[in-house]
């Protein structure tokens, strides 16, 4: 089966060093603002820690509007993103895909990573994030716990999931918080503690739940289906016929996948069919019906309206 690259073109393409950090004077925080031509907005940077940062993007476009980072870090990082206002979406260029969506945290590992942070114009977003060392999570949370948390290699998803009512309270005392205060670095610094912990105790709560649970054994049935389901995303297996060509139950596969992938298997499938058909597109050489059948869709309109749901663009658009 081919590869899929994430679809690109239709965003207006900027590079994260095209972005120039500016210091604030009166404090040790930095500030990367939007030009003029995509929008109004700005992403606030404010250091911690030197393992720990803690940043608060603010986005309001007039055009869908990509931007290219690469980043390569020896250590592993884990990156909290709290969701607020909008969707945004992540598109690693090793076919890795990572959604944000208003009202959930999504908590991630990467050690290094290279692909396009992705924002749709006329929307408001509103995103905190945290980006934490390996080391800092191995002082506050033990050697043991940190090695748990950051098993995996390269880039992984850990979590998805609703912003606690603890971390909720938190995010609007951070974003209603006066920024020429006296106090500005200090007050951030103790409502972006609370956030974080908030949202690391509903991670680690799961996680200790699933410990026992799940097995290497496990993790390899879940990618077998999942591959299973990208190889035959034109005509793919029920959930029922999946689980047994895998040696497992329905209702255990829900569990792995929603576990590993924080998806339903059909939930998975349906993102890989959009980027495909988003690649489709983008050729100009497949009108909608035909890219509709080649991604598994009986009718043009349902293809249709998934396309708008998921990317907020119509597929006519993307192959002009």
């Amino acid at each position: 089966m081919a590869s899929v690259s994430p679809p690109i073109n239709a965003f207006h393409q900027l590079n994260n060093a095209e972005l120039p950090l500016q210091k604030r004077s009166e404090t040790n925080n930095f500030i990367q603002y939007l030009p003029d031509e995509v929008g109004e907005g700005y992403t606030l940077i404010v250091p911690l820690h030197e393992d720990f940062s803690f940043i608060d993007t603010n986005y309001l476009l007039n055009k869908n509007l990509a931007i290219i980072s690469k980043i390569d870090d020896q250590e592993p990082r884990l990156v909290v993103t709290i969701a607020l206002k909008g969707q945004s979406s992540f598109m690693g260029y090793q076919n890795q895909t990572i959604f944000f969506k208003e009202g959930y945290t999504t908590i991630t590992i990467f050690n290094s990573s290279y692909g396009e942070r992705q924002y749709q114009a006329n929307k408001q977003i509103r995103q905190l994030r945290f980006s934490v060392k390996k080391s800092w999570i191995d002082k506050q949370l033990g050697a043991k716990r940190s090695a748990e948390i950051f098993s995996n290699d390269g880039m992984h998803l850990l979590s998805h999931r609703p912003i606690t009512m603890q971390g909720l309270i938190a995010a609007r005392q951070l974003v209603e918080a006066d920024q020429k205060q006296t106090l500005q670095h200090l007050f951030i610094q103790g409502h972006a503690m609370t956030l974080l912990a908030a949202e690391l105790a509903a991670l680690l709560q799961v996680d200790s739940q699933c410990l026992d649970r799940f097995t290497k054994k496990d993790k390899v049935i879940a990618q077998t289906a999942r591959d299973i389901l990208y190889s035959e995303y034109q005509y793919p297996p029920s959930v029922a016929e999946l689980a047994m060509r895998v040696g497992t139950n329905q209702f255990k596969l829900k569990k792995l996948f929603h576990h590993f992938y924080s998806n339903t298997p059909y939930g998975l499938l349906a993102e890989f069919r959009m980027r495909l058909a988003y690649q489709l597109l983008e050729t100009k050489q497949y009108p909608v019906n035909v890219v509709a059948d080649k991604v598994g869709f009986a009718h043009a309109s349902n293809f249709t309206l998934a396309f708008v749901k998921h990317f907020g663009v119509s597929p006519k658009a993307v192959g002009k």
